[in-house]
């Protein structure tokens, strides 16, 4: 039985730059609709000229049409509400990344006194400009997110009227959190839907495995499923897909990210239809992200899946995918 996807959207996604972003680019503007790209790089996205440079950069690596990048900054706390004002046509969202966090986020929010952000969270607030989160402290790494959660909180507690996205949340903590304040929400990827720490470390070192968030317990990845395969109306689909050449990840220092985005769909059909819910696969990658995120234009596209049988490539590029060399159990036959 054929599956249709309408409008599929990724909420969370690394493009990179240069030649990296002409691999990776295709291979979700092919699939997806549209996705919100995250500003990280180097130097970080931060002036409504980076954000119109960028976003040019990626409509020409794209190749595929009715594919849009909603684009989002860099966050810092010195963003006058004037200068919101003069981007606010051109972002989607902006992004906070505690400082030094993950990759490339040096120069992220080193402390969270709730006063030195107010003035630009208020803004925001305003302005109707969503804040994401990277939500993990510098705490023992199987604990970061959990000791977040309190952040969560205060901000969702300040700024009440500012729409606060937690970012791939990993754990039963962020789940349990959603129902708590009427403006958090979240993004859940694809991997952590799939793995715990145990397919990361368990036995012989899975490199391409190794993500921040770090993957968490089986009981936090059931939180996770259980929101997610009943399409909980607050939490939507963001891959974190983040591509790493092949000798970054495969090396002393290992580059954190994995790499989902041409096996995103094939893979949330396949756990979806498993788990008899998929029905609400199309909340999940699309509807509940149209209704959160009430400023995005999304194209028309349409995916097919059908239950054949789909080798993952080796590599894209210089870039090794989740499930490499492997058979899933779905494939894309056709977009329109």
């Amino acid at each position: 039985m054929p599956i249709t996807i309408n409008n599929p959207l990724d909420m969370h996604l690394h493009l990179r730059d240069a030649d990296m972003l002409k691999t990776v680019a295709p291979l979700s503007s092919e699939s997806f609709s549209g996705a919100i790209i995250m500003p990280n790089l180097v130097p970080p996205v931060s002036t409504k000229e980076d954000v119109i440079a960028y976003k040019k950069r990626i409509l020409n690596a794209s190749e595929h049409p009715n594919f849009t990048p909603y684009m989002t900054l860099f966050f810092k706390p010195t963003y006058s509400k004037e200068f919101l004002e003069s981007v606010k046509d051109e972002v989607t969202a902006i992004k906070l990344y505690p400082a030094g966090i993950t990759t490339n986020s040096e120069g992220g929010v080193s402390g969270f006194d709730v006063e030195e952000l107010r003035p630009t969270l208020e803004a925001m607030s305003e302005l109707n400009i969503p804040l994401c989160i990277h939500g993990e402290t510098n705490g023992f790494v199987m604990d970061r997110e959990a000791e977040f959660v309190s952040i969560y909180e205060m901000l969702a507690t300040n700024f009440p009227n500012l729409k606060i996205i937690m970012e791939h949340i990993t754990t039963k903590a962020s789940v349990e959190a959603l129902d708590r304040f009427k403006n958090l929400y979240a993004t859940i990827t694809l991997h952590h839907l799939m793995i715990t720490l145990d397919d990361v470390a368990g036995g012989m070192l899975q490199p391409h495995l190794f993500c921040k968030p770090i993957a968490k317990r089986p009981e936090d990845r059931e939180a996770l499923r259980k929101v997610a395969l009943k399409a909980h109306p607050k939490v939507m689909f963001g891959s974190d897909s983040a591509p790493h050449p092949q000798h970054a990840k495969e090396s002393c220092g290992c580059a954190a990210g994995v790499f989902t985005a041409p096996i995103a769909l094939q893979v949330l059909t396949e756990l979806f239809m498993e788990h008899s819910n998929i029905e609400n696969l199309q909340a999940f990658v699309s509807e509940n992200a149209k209704r959160i995120y009430t400023n995005i234009e999304v194209p028309n596209k349409t995916i097919t899946l059908e239950k054949k049988p789909f080798t993952v490539p080796n590599s894209y590029g210089e870039v090794v995918p989740m499930y490499a060399g492997e058979t899933l159990n779905y494939t894309i036959t056709a977009i329109q």
